[in-house]
C-alpha cells in the first residue's frame, strides 16, 4: 500500500482519519479520529501539549459537530498519552479509556522524568536530547485513564461500534488495537512501526507475533500504525517476520550462553544484510529486543537500566555507517 506520509490529518474514508507525523522515528507518533453521529473517538494523543494542540486544531472541522466523547490510549508510552490533558481542556468530560495494564504502567514514566533527562548535564543529557530533544515536556500533567478494561471492550461512537482488543504485554504491558469494523480499519498503536524498527519493551515477542496474526485474520483494508506511513496487511506481515526472526535467533544465542549485547550485535549484522529490514530506521533497537528475549526465557536475566539501554542503542547505530 502506498500513501502520502505527510504531516497532518489524512482522510481514510468512512469518517475515519489518521493524523501522521513524519518521519515516524523516536516520539513522532500517529493518532486517529473516528467520527460518529454527534460524537467522535480520538485514538491517542501526542508527545507534548503543543503537538497535541496542533493536531486537535487540524481535527476541528470534524469535531465541531461531533465533539470528542472518548479518548483511547493504545498504550502507556508518552508519545501516545502525554497530550491527554490538552484533550481535557477542550472536552472536560471526555472519557479516557485504556487497558488496565496500560493504566497501571502509565505513571511509571511521567513527563517530568523525560524533562529531567533532557535537561541533564553531560553525557546523559546529550544522549537523551539526541532522542527526545525536539519535544517539550516541561509542565505536562499526565491525565490518567478513567475507564479501564481487560481483554476486549466495545464502544459506541455515535452509532458506530468500535472494538478495543488487548494484545499486550508485547510492545508494552497493555497494548490495545482499535478496530472499526464498518470501515475495515484498525489503529494499531505501537504494535506496528512501518519503516522503523519495532521496539519490544515488555514482550514476550511471541505475544506480538500473535497480535500480528490476529490482524492478518481481521477483515481490514486500512492499517494505521503507531509510527510511519499508512499500510495494509503487507506491512503487518513484514513486522511479524522481523519479530519471528529476532525471537528465533536470540533464543538460539541465549541457549548457547552468548551475552545478550553480543547477540544483539550479531543479529543486527544479519538484519543489516537482509533486504527486508535493512532500510528500516532505529536499527539500534535490536539491543532492547534481544534483551527482552533473554529476559522472557530467563527470569534471572538482569536487564540494563534505561540509560544503559539507550546508550547501547546509540552505540549500535553509530557503529553501522550508512544505516538509517
Amino acid at each position: 500500500m502506498t500513501s502520502d506520509f505527510s504531516l497532518g490529518l489524512h482522510e481514510l474514508g468512512d469518517q475515519c482519519f489518521a493524523y501522521l507525523q513524519p518521519d515516524g522515528s523516536w516520539g513522532w507518533s500517529n493518532a486517529g479520529l473516528v467520527v460518529g453521529d454527534g460524537q467522535s473517538l480520538l485514538v491517542d494523543t501526542l508527545f507534548d501539549l503543543n503537538l497535541t494542540r496542533a493536531m486537535l486544531d487540524a481535527m476541528a472541522a470534524h469535531t465541531a459537530a461531533a465533539p470528542v466523547d472518548s479518548l483511547v490510549n493504545t498504550h502507556a508510552n508518552g508519545d501516545h498519552c502525554y497530550g491527554n490533558s490538552e484533550v481535557r481542556v477542550r472536552w472536560s468530560e471526555v472519557d479516557i479509556v485504556a487497558s488496565a495494564a496500560c493504566a497501571e504502567e502509565m505513571p511509571h514514566t511521567p513527563p517530568s522524568m523525560l524533562h529531567a533527562l533532557n535537561q541533564a548535564p553531560g553525557e546523559v543529557g546529550d544522549l537523551f536530547r539526541s532522542f527526545f530533544g525536539e519535544f517539550d515536556f516541561d509542565g505536562i500533567e499526565l491525565e490518567l485513564p478513567t475507564t479501564t478494561f481487560s481483554g476486549r471492550h466495545a464502544l459506541d461512537v455515535g452509532g458506530r461500534r468500535v472494538d478495543l482488543i488487548e494484545v499486550g504485554p508485547a510492545h508494552t504491558d497493555g497494548d490495545v488495537l482499535v478496530h472499526v469494523p464498518d470501515a475495515k480499519t484498525v489503529y494499531t498503536g505501537d504494535i506496528l512501526f512501518i519503516g522503523g524498527t519495532p521496539i519490544v519493551w515488555a514482550g514476550p515477542l511471541s505475544n506480538w507475533v500473535a497480535a500480528c496474526d490476529l490482524m492478518l485474520e481481521m477483515d481490514v483494508d486500512t492499517v494505521v500504525p503507531g509510527h510511519g506511513p499508512l499500510t495494509d496487511k503487507a506491512g503487518v506481515r513484514e513486522v511479524r517476520d522481523y519479530l519471528a526472526f529476532v525471537d528465533t535467533e536470540a533464543a538460539g544465542r541465549q541457549a548457547a550462553g552468548i551475552d545478550a549485547f553480543d547477540a544483539a550485535r550479531d543479529i543486527g549484522a544479519a538484519l543489516a544484510a537482509d533486504e527486508r529490514f535493512s532500510s528500516w530506521g532505529e536499527f539500534g533497537r535490536i539491543a532492547v529486543n534481544v534483551d527482552t528475549v533473554y529476559r522472557s526465557l530467563d527470569p534471572q536475566h538482569t536487564t540494563p537500566d534505561v540509560v544503559e539501554q539507550f546508550r547501547r542503542m546509540a552505540e549500535l547505530e553509530s557503529a553501522t555507517p550508512g544505516h538509517p
